[in-house]
């Protein structure tokens, strides 16, 4: 190969209670990254779309080149990559946009150089590309956006990732506002302690989530769609949050949470045709408010991150 392009798709982390270890990827909307050979040596990022001016070319600033930069110090490779960024998400939507980046990239590259890593030990890889974007190695969304589907990080060192069931029917729901709130931002103002009770009640909220998963069991999935330690402190950063939260109740959602770091709000639903009607009844709150939103409905992607063309 000379050329190949990948796609990454977009991602949600954290899942309410899940924060830091739980994530699930979502279907079409992503990042496209096209790495050819060249035969200069050394990583350059030749052309960048969709990001309004907003990314480094550099390549140890941008997600692309950090991630390939730390594959390629796995291996014996001393010739020259250029990289194309096709951006499909927006900056700092809490939708995975950096990881989307990171591992399209990945993709990418391991087909150009014939598979040296199977797709799951990439992860590493894309974890180093998130501690240039947010300031911290998390795998919540690069672990999705890489395999597809639910995902537990189980633990970091060593990383353990486990891939969880998908219910049949689940469908998700995105609530995209047009502001934007940074990783940075959104952690500052969470707690540095947390109380026994609330660590107790975040745990059972995890165990439940993840059997609720396993048994296909939509109402345990909605109980335990409670986050008690992230939520409290981020909720008041995304105008509408509560409005939202509470609209969907009579529609049959299963529940709702902030998407990564927000802005974005995802909702979980039982069907596809409750998943658009808490995407009309999301409208109308934004509407209200007078809030410009983006609004996506997907089943869950259990795909992960693809090769879309590949050129000799």
């Amino acid at each position: 190969m000379q050329k190949v392009t990948a796609f990454a798709p977009a991602t949600v982390a954290n899942v309410s209670c899940g924060f830091d270890i739980l994530g699930f990827a979502v279907d079409d909307l992503g990042d496209k990254v096209t790495v050819s050979l060249s035969g200069n040596p050394g990583i350059r990022v030749t052309k960048i779309e969709g990001d309004k001016g907003k990314l480094p070319y550099e390549a140890d600033k941008n997600t692309c080149g950090v991630a390939i930069h730390a594959m390629l110090e796995q291996m014996d490779f001393e010739g020259g990559l250029e990289i194309e960024l096709y951006k499909g998400l927006p900056l700092g939507s809490g939708m995975g946009s950096s990881a989307a980046s990171a591992v399209a990239a990945l993709v990418a590259v391991n087909r150009l150089l014939g598979n040296p890593f199977e797709k799951k030990e990439l992860l590493p890889f894309a974890i180093e590309a998130e501690r240039i974007a947010c300031g911290a190695g998390h795998a919540d969304n690069v672990s999705p956006a890489l395999l597809g589907g639910f995902v537990l990080i189980r633990d970091y060192h060593p990383l353990d990732v486990i891939p969880l069931n998908v219910p049949r029917g689940l469908y998700c729901t995105l609530v995209h506002p047009h502001l934007v709130l940074n990783t940075s931002d959104s952690r500052s103002v969470l707690r540095r302690n947390v109380s026994l009770k609330d660590a107790t009640t975040q745990s059972g909220n995890i165990a439940g989530l993840v059997a609720g998963l396993f048994q296909e069991d939509m109402s345990l999935i909605s109980r335990s769609l409670n986050d008690v330690i992230a939520e409290p402190s981020r909720s008041v950063l995304i105008p509408g949050y509560d409005e939202v939260k509470e609209a969907i109740k009579a529609a049959g959602a299963l529940g709702c949470g902030i998407s990564g770091s927000g802005p974005t709000i995802f909702i979980l639903s039982p069907n596809e045709e409750i998943a658009w009607e808490v995407s009309r009844l999301s409208q109308q709150v934004f509407e209200k408010i007078g809030l410009p939103i983006d609004l996506y409905v997907s089943a869950i992607n259990t795909r992960g991150a693809y090769i879309i063309e590949e050129e000799q």
